[in-house]
């Protein structure tokens, strides 16, 4: 017997949109901040070039980008988040452009940009495919599109698979991981470029304890925090506990605080 399973973009869609629209990312946003600079200097930005920043957040890459004398835009669906990105580029003095605007529909013409960036953004958009061909298309001739996503086997990968596993995805859902393998992106990026090359690298982080995270991560990241309010009570204890073993798996730290990398894959293509 053959079971075909229906997968409703937009219902996974409104839910992704849902859970980023949750919570506090800008408390969260702080710990990934040094990825715009990695990916910056993955692609060697040129200064004067055309960027964009494709699920921007608030604003990591596009202010890194900005920095180093680009003519930036960044774009991103949750409009919270794009104020915050908006106000640290105040602060700075950076002047980017930041857009409301979905990462599977991007308002550009094709080959509008020198380098195309994302990092942990198309990763968790519904239409992986999709996502990735708005990405090369937008990007010109010659251009590169730069990329960082949480591999698999890392620490948020596994945080991410947990949390599936006390609450699963809607049906047809693809793992955002699957964009911190070259392989996939080998086959999401597809014909459109050529010279993919990727590396492992890791961002260390220091929190109180064990604890200290599962209750921050609970309490202020999107899907933690939407994965929560969907368990009864008995569900929330189990869940927090299993977080707090993660951490404590990963942990490097022998003084009750918590010390650990988180692995990424950076990923830099160049458009045919």
């Amino acid at each position: 017997m053959t079971i075909t399973t229906t997968i409703n973009l937009e219902e996974i869609k409104k839910r992704q949109h849902q859970t980023w629209s949750s919570g506090s990312y800008d408390k969260i946003a702080w710990l990934t901040d040094p990825l715009g600079d990695v990916l910056c200097e993955a692609v060697d930005l040129r200064a004067g070039s055309t960027v964009l920043d494709v699920a921007t957040g608030t604003g990591h890459v596009a202010l890194a980008a900005a920095r180093r004398f680009g003519d930036v835009t960044g774009i991103d669906y949750v409009p919270a988040l794009l104020a915050g990105a908006r106000s640290r580029a105040a602060a700075e003095g950076l002047d980017v452009e930041f857009q409301e605007a979905d990462a599977e529909h991007l308002p550009f013409p094709d080959d509008t940009f020198d380098y195309v960036f994302s990092a942990l953004g198309v990763m968790f958009t519904a239409d992986h495919q999709q996502a990735a061909r708005e990405l090369v298309r937008v990007c010109r001739s010659g251009g590169r599109i730069g990329l960082a996503n949480w591999t698999p086997t890392g620490f948020v990968g596994r945080m991410l698979a947990l949390v599936s596993r006390h609450v699963p995805p809607p049906p047809g859902a693809l793992p955002p991981t699957r964009w911190g393998t070259e392989e996939a992106l080998s086959d999401l990026l597809g014909a459109g470029v050529d010279e993919l090359k990727s590396a492992t690298a890791a961002i260390t982080q220091r929190l109180p304890s064990p604890e200290y995270f599962a209750d921050f991560f609970l309490q202020y990241y999107g899907p933690t925090l939407k994965a929560s309010e969907r368990l009864t009570t008995d569900g929330q204890r189990a869940l927090r506990d299993d977080l707090i073993s993660l951490a404590a798996e990963f942990n490097r730290a022998t003084d009750g605080t918590l010390v650990c990398d988180w692995e990424y894959l950076v990923t830099v293509a160049t458009k045919v």
